[in-house]
């Protein structure tokens, strides 16, 4: 099949028309027309190119201006997903967080999604177009929705496409991004950034890189690394002669080994130590974009964890609103009280806050424009918010919030990721 949109679009389309899950789910309807949309999209574009083609490396930029209404695209895709995420992701979480483990069916219907698609160009048969960022972010806070835990599982083929996207040469990017639309054989990377060290600066990685002859040899540690244990690849940073760098190291080279790591919260992503000693790396695995930035690598990362933030947040405040209208104390639901109507007024008001600041950074980067501050405060603003919101939703559910009967005692465990993972994730 050629590699182009329209093809990959169709082959996503016949995958998905073979499975049976989308029928009792209602999802079929919505995903075909997404599919259908941007298809037509594809050969719109590529009537446009046919008489002056683009280069291969020009990451489109909207020259729009902040704009909070969404395409027609951007809401069909949200609606697939959220669907997905309330009656699939929601229903495997607890098995999921108790086993530490996804299930491999679940694991398939994740696949099915063909989630990649919005990380690999048009060029390279994929669906990434001009507003990757925000797109991206919508993902990840409707499927958030379902589960943190699952909803970073799912993000991480989709992280490690966007970095050899954004980061890599036109060599690399030729090699790897169709290899991520593959049917057979598709590499499964995972991201590590997060080292074992109180006060962990990313900026200041103990992991080093150092160059030898025609290899580079990394040592070092890495901690926390979402979906380690499974990935073929890892996507490593190390600080370099000239600063950070990232490295495609393959996980059975020698001197990598990987440890299972469990954490407080993301059981389900099966987070993983990684150590290096004297792993030997060929030159041509360090991704080598001429304005590769790594500042702009963390900020992308700081924007998913976000996103992730802002949907976990969400669940949280939809399920407490049924909760408290149904809790009945005292002859009338606890919602009627002051003190429980307050509380999760004051959580919209944070949630929305949270979304703009995500949105509006998404924004800038898609428009060619500074991000770091946008980002870095929607990090803070989110990592702190969520949290209380997490806290809160335990305090409104009392004794039932402490129990596994409820889900929100996994969110409050999950949310805490926000503020100490770096890296991992990419939007």
């Amino acid at each position: 099949m050629p590699s182009t949109v329209n093809g990959h679009a169709l082959a996503l389309l016949n995958r998905f028309a073979q499975a049976d899950w989308p029928d009792y789910l209602k999802l079929r309807k919505p995903f075909e027309t997404l599919v259908y949309s941007s298809a037509r999209a594809g050969f719109r574009l590529a009537a446009r190119r046919s008489t002056k083609i683009q280069p291969r490396l020009a990451l489109q930029a909207s020259s729009a201006l902040f704009d909070l209404s969404l395409s027609d695209e951007q809401k069909m895709l949200v609606e697939m997903l959220e669907g997905f995420a309330s009656e699939v992701l929601r229903a495997a979480a607890h098995e999921a967080d108790e086993q530490a483990a996804v299930a491999p069916q679940l694991l398939t219907q994740m696949d099915e999604l063909g989630l990649v698609h919005y990380a690999v160009p048009e060029l390279d048969g994929g669906m990434a177009g001009e507003r990757t960022a925000l797109t991206n972010a919508l993902m990840a806070e409707a499927l958030a929705k379902g589960d943190l835990s699952l909803a970073a599982t799912m993000l991480v083929p989709l992280s490690s496409a966007n970095c050899i996207r954004r980061w890599g040469s036109a060599e690399q990017q030729r090699y790897w991004l169709p290899r991520f639309l593959a049917n057979n054989d598709r590499p499964r990377m995972a991201i590590a950034v997060n080292e074992p060290y109180p006060l962990f600066d990313p900026r200041k990685m103990t992991t080093r890189a150092r160059r030898k002859g025609k290899h580079y040899v990394l040592r070092g540690e890495k901690c926390l690394v979402v979906a380690g244990l499974d990935a073929s690849h890892l996507i490593v940073a190390a600080q370099a002669a000239r600063g950070p760098a990232l490295f495609i190291v393959e996980a059975a080279s020698k001197g990598v080994q990987r440890k299972a790591e469990p954490a407080m919260g993301l059981k389900a992503a099966r987070t993983c130590r990684v150590q290096l000693n004297a792993v030997k790396v060929p030159l041509e695995a360090r991704l080598s974009a001429q304005d590769f930035n790594y500042e702009g690598f963390l900020d992308y990362a700081d924007l998913a964890w976000s996103a992730l933030a802002v949907g976990t947040a969400q669940a949280a405040l939809d399920y407490v609103i049924g909760y408290c209208n149904e809790r009945v104390a005292f002859a009338e639901p606890i919602s009627h009280r002051q003190g429980v109507a307050f509380m999760i007024a004051d959580m919209a008001i944070e949630i929305d806050a949270m979304r703009l600041m995500v949105w509006n950074a998404c924004s800038r980067a898609e428009r060619g424009k500074p991000f770091h501050q946008a980002s870095y405060l929607s990090q803070l603003l989110c990592a702190e918010k969520s949290m209380k919101i997490a806290t809160d939703a335990v305090q409104l559910l009392g004794g039932h919030g402490f129990t596994k009967e409820h889900p929100v005692e996994r969110w409050y465990r999950d949310i805490r990721a926000i503020s100490l993972l770096k890296g991992g994730l990419q939007i």
